[in-house]
């Protein structure tokens, strides 16, 4: 008896030396996928940050302000990082710290972007390059830096868009440009990511609830004191009605799952349009497809109506195969 005893605890102690090989857990750990989340202190970022947790994902999420990143730090499954899109210095110290970390990078999601610019005539220059600043350049200096992670991993790169980058009007000018930009760097850059098997998605959000336009106010209310000016009460009752309209939108759920999509099913799309109503989707699809008779309207190589038509039959056809 003693000496079965005796064979048990020797059995038992072989165990707790010898163990799981020392690189087993951290093998674990890479099996699950991380996803770098930019502009996640918000809106849609802060959203799918959580989403992509509570799913079981790790995250690296991107924010600016200490407070942000304290608090997306404390939820489980997420690793916060500070990640200013328009400083290099940042964004290398992320790919550096990834890579220490050990864990690859399976997903980049593009989300950080600012609202602002308005009419041409209106809008300064300066107030145009900032919303280019970071919504075009911060997404080409942010995809060039984690890219060679993301092939590594043969994984996935999304970005968010918009609607407005089909739909405008003057009040949108650097806004839509911006979001139409991605439109063009998303189809070139699937088609230099395909022999490389990394897939690219654009997400296009309709109006869901966001922080976007408060924050495009509060950076105009930022000029203004800056110059010497006041903050007048019209302009105090704009940011409330700024507030309460961006609060009364539907909370981006909806965005999340074409992410969610975007980035893990087989078969991704290549383009998510997310609508919260019928009739925002209806409008874009309309406008799209107003734009195709314009660009067909000239020379002589239009296509008349039936060809029209079975291009569109062939396209269908193709996507759903």
């Amino acid at each position: 008896m003693l000496r079965a005893q005796y064979l048990i605890n020797l059995l038992v102690a072989t165990m707790l030396v010898i163990g799981v090989p020392t690189n087993a857990i951290s093998k674990q750990e890479t099996k699950i996928k991380s996803v770098l989340v930019t502009g996640a202190s918000t809106g849609i970022g802060r959203n799918l940050a959580e989403t992509l947790a509570s799913n079981g994902y790790h995250v690296y999420a991107g924010a600016r302000k200490d407070k942000d990143l304290a608090e997306l730090n404390a939820i489980d499954n997420i690793t916060s990082v500070k990640l200013d899109v328009t400083k290099q210095d940042e964004i290398d110290a992320v790919v550096t710290l990834i890579k220490g970390k050990g864990t690859g990078l399976y997903g980049l999601v593009n989300n950080a972007g600012i609202g602002g610019g308005g009419a041409v005539l209106e809008t300064s220059v300066e107030d145009q390059t900032m919303v280019y600043l970071i919504n075009v350049e911060g997404v080409y200096r942010v995809t060039k830096a984690f890219a060679p992670l993301i092939i590594e991993s043969k994984g996935r790169i999304s970005t968010t868009g918009s609607i407005a980058g089909t739909v405008t009007n003057s009040r949108l000018n650097a806004y839509s440009g911006s979001k139409h930009w991605i439109e063009a760097f998303t189809d070139a850059l699937a088609d230099e990511m395909a022999p490389l098997d990394v897939l690219v998605s654009v997400i296009e959000p309709g109006n869901y609830q966001s922080h976007i336009r408060r924050s495009t106010v509060l950076r105009r209310f930022a000029k203004v004191k800056a110059a010497g000016g006041e903050i007048t009460p019209d302009m105090q009752k704009m940011f409330a009605d700024t507030t309460a309209r961006e609060l009364s939108y539907k909370k981006p759920d909806e965005v999340s799952a074409a992410y969610m999509h975007a980035l893990f099913d087989d078969k991704p799309l290549r383009r998510y349009m997310v609508t919260p109503s019928q009739q925002e989707q209806a409008f874009t699809i309309s406008t799209k497809v107003r734009q195709l008779v314009e660009l067909n309207q000239w020379g002589p190589h239009s296509y008349n109506r039936d060809q029209l038509v079975e291009m569109l039959d062939k396209a269908i056809a193709e996507k759903a195969k």
